[in-house]
């Protein structure tokens, strides 16, 4: 079935040299496979979009477009994955039975990184997201499609949680009691969030919205080339990016992690963050924006707690589960981060004024 889809795509492909096509990545939402070209130092990466979250393909298409036309246009230099073309002209194939598919150029001798495996990587990884949204400050963000509305909103997710709290399964509404009312306790965050939004002294800038360290490419030397997997890139708040960074590269243990013993906050990481980050924004972001920063870290480990915990209580309907139980792990991995990560806020705070 690939094959027939590979060949709506114009790629250097004889009777002499087939194409091999392997499963790629470790991404949770669209499908991947690498696809070599036999006897040819030439590779490509095929996508096959998931409709069931991205309900509109063609929105993501015209947000990396544009945003592609943008870059070419200032940034030359500036690597930026775009698709492949199709034979027709398209920047997508659509099958009537298995949905969009787009193929991008293989970077040769490039790779990714699941983790950010040291301080180095964290603060290489920080930087390139930091990059692409300095490169991009001048872009109008209202030519960005929305592809997945409400996504980070915080206001939102709360309000869902607290809905679940009358109607999830009232059972494991029982049984997670303890993390419920710690969560609840934690509304400061949301308060917060919520006055962000009404002083509107935060600037809406083109954001990533998925910073984990395997969505940069690295290379041999293991400097970054650039962001890949824009497919939630919409208008935004830093803190998002930041936010996301900070869940997802402190702490040794991931979100899977049960022995939450396994869970810490590394403040060599948060300085390397913290320094790869600043130093191409530290001129872009405003007063208001810095005093967030570390707060960001809180935004984004609160609201991913809240979600997964929500979605134990509606018996695990969005994200799915493993095993019995396995978002309420997740919930609690996420708490035990948030409550590690705000005994250093002081900390953290002192580290950021010495940076600016």
């Amino acid at each position: 079935m690939l094959e027939e889809i590979l060949k709506n795509f114009p790629l250097n492909k004889t009777k002499d040299r087939r194409l091999i096509v392997t499963p790629f990545g470790s991404g949770l939402i669209n499908r991947t496979w690498k696809v070599q070209v036999k006897d040819a130092n030439e590779s490509y990466i095929l996508q096959n979009i998931n409709s069931g979250i991205f309900k509109n393909p063609a929105d993501i298409a015209q947000n990396i477009r544009n945003i592609s036309n943008y870059l070419q246009k200032h940034y030359p230099d500036y690597l930026f994955m775009s698709p492949i073309k199709t034979i027709s002209g398209e920047e997508m194939y659509n099958d009537s039975v298995s949905g969009y598919y787009r193929v991008f150029p293989f970077i040769q001798n490039s790779t990714s990184f699941d983790t950010a495996e040291s301080p180095v990587l964290a603060r290489e990884a920080a930087q390139q997201f930091a990059r692409f949204t300095k490169l991009l400050s001048g872009f109008d963000v209202q030519l960005l499609k929305i592809t997945l509305p409400h996504f980070h909103d915080l206001g939102l997710r709360y309000k869902q949680f607290l809905q679940t709290l009358e109607t999830g399964n009232p059972e494991r509404i029982k049984q997670s009691q303890e993390l419920i009312t710690w969560l609840l306790e934690q509304k400061n965050i949301v308060d917060t969030y919520e006055l962000i939004l009404k002083e509107n002294k935060i600037k809406t800038r083109v954001t990533h919205h998925d910073t984990k360290c395997s969505n940069v490419l690295f290379d041999e030397n293991n400097q970054g080339l650039c962001v890949i997997d824009l497919d939630t890139i919409m208008p935004g708040y830093f803190i998002s990016d930041v936010g996301d960074i900070m869940r997802t590269y402190l702490s040794p243990a991931s979100e899977e992690e049960k022995d939450f013993s396994k869970i810490e906050i590394r403040v060599v990481y948060f300085k390397a963050i913290a320094e790869g980050y600043l130093s191409e924004m530290k001129d872009e972001l405003n007063e208001t924006e810095i005093q967030y920063f570390v707060y960001a870290g809180k935004f984004l480990m609160y609201m991913q707690a809240i979600r997964f915990l929500t979605d134990h209580l509606n018996d695990d309907i969005y994200y799915g589960a493993k095993y019995e139980g396995h978002n309420y792990i997740r919930a609690k991995n996420q708490s035990v981060l948030l409550q590690k990560y705000m005994e250093k806020e002081e900390l953290l705070n002192g580290i950021i004024i010495s940076y600016v």
